[in-house]
């Protein structure tokens, strides 16, 4: 027993400092990330490139199920979005409620003759629709056979796309005007990098150029944030508020670190695990030929990211994924526990699948970054950390109750993590505000960040039981319906006095 317990304590020991040590990693590279994204960025003309017609073209993918309250009015603020060459591809997945019946009314669309071409499996795809009236030409509506997964919907509307790019949302997200500029910037930059600065000034963009051999851009993520308690008028964020509730409050502040201290710290590093399904930007061929979404995964979105960059490495192609600091999308967070439980099982199914599909790339040199750091990092601290979380509150207990526990080491031991995770926390909320200033008052800021000192007690606690939740699903095979996120609807703009 003597020796388990200093095999266990010695074994959490250096698991906890490693954790410790790749979080103040992540934000030391966060923050050199945003230092040199807001400097590049000051000299960007997004307005140049908003009149270029050397922009790429861009497909907007947005599944929708039973989306009838809201479907109109996210349509169009998507045909709004300010870029040169974009269509929008509404994937109406069976949808049982009168979401098609409106669309259909709203922007005049009739049934049409449309080239689709299943590179990707999905559903059978039974119409497709164009507008009759111009003004809605970029809009494209499917209609198809529910394929119980956003994943599936998104399939068919990558199969539909025109264009070398495709932007895959949620039709209920709200997408800030100048999105598809700041998120194609990644790709356009490295076509840039191609060349060095010898020869005649390139006329796009005034320097001089020759080309050199670069890495291929196969995504790109932006931050995404929670919008509930936000000001909102005809689609448009008009002031930026703290979500008043408690859970969604909490969901903010993870999102916050988790984007921009952990993503742009990875991406600097150029180890990005994942691009969000709500918002994410991918090179359609790559896509593709790495076949797409699984349908049948409950991680989506970290499955697709993870076969692009197997597919590059297998056929020896230099690659990047790149994030970008900046809020470019806005979601509703799961307004009650229900959801939220359902919601987090989901997503600890997903991390189980993952790691258990891919398990032949792990720890693979072959892979590179991928094998050796990426998904090694998701094995350790991110689908470990709960069981390991869980044993060690087991454990503790059975000290405490055997009387073998020294209290005045533990004591120290619980309140340096604790200060640690608060650091962490209040780090990736200063540096958002300090760089962006999306709330108005300090007071705002204060109030998001204390939630930090709660969290271990209350919503930590909850992740743990919900991603063990996920893995005891997936171990047991017991089905998972997706079920309905319920939205509570984005709320209007309040009076000036509020």
């Amino acid at each position: 027993m003597e020796l388990f317990r200093n095999f266990y304590e010695g074994f959490v020991f250096v698991y906890g400092c490693t954790m410790l040590f790749m979080y103040a990693l992540l934000a030391i590279l966060s923050l050199r990330g945003i230092i040199k994204f807001q400097r590049k960025n000051s000299y960007v003309d997004y307005n140049k490139m908003l009149q270029s017609p050397l922009a790429p073209g861009i497909s907007i993918i947005a599944p929708a199920f039973n989306e009838g309250v809201t479907i109109i009015s996210n349509v169009r603020s998507l045909l709004t979005l300010n870029y040169p060459r974009f269509e929008v591809i509404i994937v109406n997945d069976g949808s049982t409620d009168d979401t098609l019946t409106k669309l259909i009314n709203e922007f005049q669309l009739q049934e049409v003759d449309f080239a689709y071409n299943e590179r990707i499996k999905s559903q059978p795809v039974k119409r497709l629709f164009k507008s009759t009236n111009t003004a809605y030409d970029k809009l494209v509506v499917i209609d198809k056979v529910n394929g119980k997964s956003k994943a599936d919907a998104s399939n068919a509307g990558i199969n539909a796309a025109a264009y070398d790019y495709f932007l895959c949302t949620d039709v209920d997200c709200i997408i800030e005007k100048d999105t598809l500029l700041r998120m194609i910037k990644p790709f356009m930059d490295e076509e840039h990098n191609k060349i060095k600065e010898i020869g005649d000034p390139c006329p796009e963009c005034g320097y001089i150029h020759v080309r050199e051999d670069s890495v291929r851009v196969i995504a790109t993520g932006a931050t995404l944030r929670i919008a509930n308690s936000c000001e909102i008028d005809e689609g448009v964020i008009t002031r930026v508020r703290p979500p008043e509730k408690w859970l969604p409050r909490f969901q903010e502040m993870e999102y916050l670190r988790a984007y921009v201290l952990g993503k742009m710290g990875w991406s600097v590093i150029n180890c990005v695990p994942n691009v969000s399904g709500g918002l994410g930007l991918f090179d359609k061929e790559i896509a593709i030929k790495a076949g797409g979404y699984d349908s049948k995964s409950f991680a989506e979105d970290m499955d697709i990211v993870t076969r692009m960059c197997t597919y590059m490495i297998d056929n020896k192609l230099k690659y990047a994924i790149r994030y970008i600091p900046t809020t470019q999308c806005w979601t509703e967070g799961p307004p009650n526990m229900k959801v939220f439980s359902r919601q987090r099982t989901r997503w600890g199914r997903g991390l189980a699948e993952i790691i258990t599909i891919h398990r032949k790339v792990i720890f693979n040199p072959r892979y590179r970054k991928l094998g050796l750091i990426v998904l090694p990092y998701n094995l350790f601290f991110e689908f470990l950390a709960p069981i390991i979380e869980f044993t060690g509150i087991i454990y503790y207990i059975y000290q405490i109750i055997t009387g073998n526990i020294n209290w005045h080491n533990a004591l120290i031991l619980l309140l340096f993590v604790y200060l640690y995770s608060v650091m962490i926390t209040t780090l990736a909320v200063l540096w958002d505000q300090i760089t962006y200033k999306h709330y108005k008052t300090w007071r705002e800021v204060i109030g998001l960040a204390s939630m930090a000192f709660i969290e271990p007690f209350i919503y930590h606690p909850l992740i743990v039981f919900f991603a063990l939740r996920g893995y005891f699903n997936f171990i047991t095979g017991k089905k998972h319906t997706w079920g309905n996120m319920q939205r509570q609807g984005f709320g209007q703009k309040k009076p000036a006095n509020t």
